[in-house]
């Protein structure tokens, strides 16, 4: 009799073509490593199913707000997601364009330039324009003085207003539209730009007909992240008296005194998020392209006249408006206010730092136990729980800290009860009167960052290194040891920094889930900012703003460094003095 056919034969592997089939009786099991990943995406997925559990409970403040101020939360919320993706759409891509693919004066300057707003908060250049340009700061003033006006003579737009809440964000969220941009155009391929020239097409025609519908879906994803962190901002809207969901949940939260209408809200913004993110998707759809030729020198386009002036003046306004000026202006309002090197300050700059360092670490030792339940336990349960995981970042902070304040007060107060009751002494808040659940929160907020970070790390550690370190007789843990972390290391760093540096700008949550008696940076600046003490919320805002350039700045040399054969001189001497030429790949 013949041999069954190797499809037929159980032991033996599939035809080409063919799926794969588990043998009769053997049940898929997910390995240890994939059910912790799979508890931790469910302790961090928690704050989200707190907000979403109270959605349908009757609550007498959500009716008054329904007819009051929710109608205002909601149109508010609509012209900022018209205007920010607008405005941050045509900055970001604009001048990623131009410092990639023209050639004009100070373009390498701008190179790295264009990314130091990231470094203030929205809120900070809120605080600071409102100094600037309000009725008895320098602006107004010097006109009234150049054209002769009276104290109510003139005109000048006022920045306290919804229009310029946009322009705080646009002019602090362009870079996350600029580096994504950035990044695309330099992968595109050459030979497509090659072709496009040949068949007389001209700069503008290529970037309009060419490199923008390529680079469509990486403008798409900086959008929604800058869309996400607008929905997310709280100081900036507070202060500008602008009414959208997030000032709704804090007064719901502190001023009535009802978390559960605060929990409505946060679902309300939650579906807004939703929206976002499903429109995001939509948009980038299966978008991509084959980058032959992407490793050749990328085509410049020089640029001279009054076009080499304008591409100037168009990159370095977004610079000027969003950092140079305001750190200008709060250097000069830290030495107006004396207290830039006061006992207090330095205080606040230790329990920020103390705070997002610990978060930090926290967010990338999880991180790594995801990126590692991924990478070993290949079963649907752990490729769940990375997703589960790095949901938290479409969240705004004041959902999470909504969501953690319900589960987490309750379970305070039923322990505090239990303890009284049987042992006759009080626990206190535990959770929510310290630290412990501010740190919680800014896990769930930023995972996502930290967890794509470490993931873009392993897939530098190939199997066959793993393989390579067993035959040499190493277990897994030095493995690890010896062979993962110094690959990892410069991942890991980067996540750790980026998660610091969120974690030092973060408002909505910090506020609603800080221990008593406990101030940071942000709160400090925002609560004088508050009592319009703008001239002395100007140190901690600077120190913000300080710690978060460092970072920043690495991350904009690693982006430019990103593409084959741009590695410079310094590169091309340790390949033993030879330049890479334009070429094939």
């Amino acid at each position: 009799m013949s041999q069954p056919l190797a499809q037929e034969n159980p032991s033996a592997p599939p035809a080409a073509g063919t799926r794969s089939r588990r043998a009769p009786g053997r049940r898929w099991r997910p390995g240890a490593i994939g059910l912790a990943a799979l508890l931790v995406a469910a302790i961090l997925s928690l704050p989200v199913l707190a907000v979403a559990a109270h959605l349908f409970e009757r609550t007498d403040l959500m009716g008054h707000l329904a007819s009051t101020l929710l109608p205002r939360y909601i149109e508010n919320t609509l012209w900022m997601m018209l205007g920010v993706p607008l405005g941050t759409a045509v900055v970001g891509t604009g001048t990623a364009w131009l410092v990639t693919m023209c050639r004009f004066p100070g373009r390498r300057i701008f190179e790295w330039a264009m990314i130091l707003p990231l470094a203030a908060p929205a809120y900070i250049l809120a605080y600071v324009y409102s100094d600037f340009l309000q009725h008895s700061g320098p602006v107004q003033t010097g006109l009234r003085e150049l054209m002769g006006w009276g104290p109510r003579e003139g005109w000048v737009p006022n920045i306290r207003s919804l229009p310029g809440a946009i322009l705080m964000f646009v002019l602090t969220l362009y870079p996350y539209v600029y580096l994504l941009a950035r990044a695309a155009f330099l992968e595109q391929s050459v030979g497509v730009f090659e072709a496009a020239r040949t068949l007389g097409c001209s700069a503008w025609a290529a970037f309009r007909r060419i490199a923008l519908p390529l680079a469509r879906p990486a403008i798409a994803t900086g959008v929604a992240l800058a869309l996400m962190e607008t929905l997310a901002d709280f100081g900036t809207v507070a202060h500008f008296g602008v009414q959208t969901f997030t000032t709704g949940i804090y007064r719901a939260f502190y001023s009535y005194g009802d978390p559960v209408a605060a929990a409505q809200l946060a679902t309300m913004l939650l579906g807004f998020v939703f929206v976002l993110l499903t429109l995001e998707r939509i948009s980038r759809g299966r978008r991509g392209f084959q980058s032959a030729g992407a490793y050749k020198i990328l085509p410049g386009y020089p640029l001279q006249g009054w076009r080499a002036l304008g591409a100037l003046v168009a990159c370095a306004l977004p610079i000027a408006l969003g950092f140079l000026l305001p750190a200008g202006l709060m250097i000069a309002m830290a030495i107006e206010a004396g207290n830039l090197f006061e006992a207090r300050t330095f205080e606040l700059v230790r329990n920020s730092f103390s705070l997002a360092a610990l978060a930090a670490a926290a967010a990338v030792a999880t991180a790594l136990l995801l990126a590692y339940a991924n990478r070993l336990d290949r079963s649907r349960l752990a490729r769940g729980a990375v997703r589960i995981a790095g949901l938290g970042y479409a969240v705004p902070g004041s959902v999470i800290a909504v969501g953690l304040m319900i589960p987490l007060g309750a379970f305070d107060n039923m322990l505090d009860g239990w303890t009284r009751d049987l042992f006759g002494f009080s626990t206190g808040l535990i959770f929510t009167g310290g630290i412990a659940a501010l740190v919680y929160a800014y896990l769930v907020r930023f995972m996502a960052v930290a967890l794509q970070t470490v993931e873009a790390g392993l897939t530098k550690v190939t199997p066959s290194m793993d393989d390579a370190s067993r035959t040499l007789g190493r277990g897994p843990w030095r493995t690890v040891r010896s062979v993962h972390a110094p690959i990892l290391s410069t991942s890991l760093l980067t996540a750790g920094l980026i998660v610091f540096v969120d974690v030092m700008k973060e408002l909505p949550a910090t506020i609603i889930l800080r221990p008593f008696d406990f101030n940071t940076l942000a709160i400090t600046a925002y609560n004088l900012a508050s009592d319009e003490r703008l001239v002395q919320s100007a140190a901690p805002s600077l120190m913000i703003v300080l710690v978060g350039l460092l970072p920043i700045i690495l991350l904009s040399r690693r982006i430019a460094s990103s593409r084959p054969g741009t590695a410079g001189p310094r590169a091309s001497r340790r390949r033993g003095g030879l330049r890479f030429l334009p070429g094939a790949r």
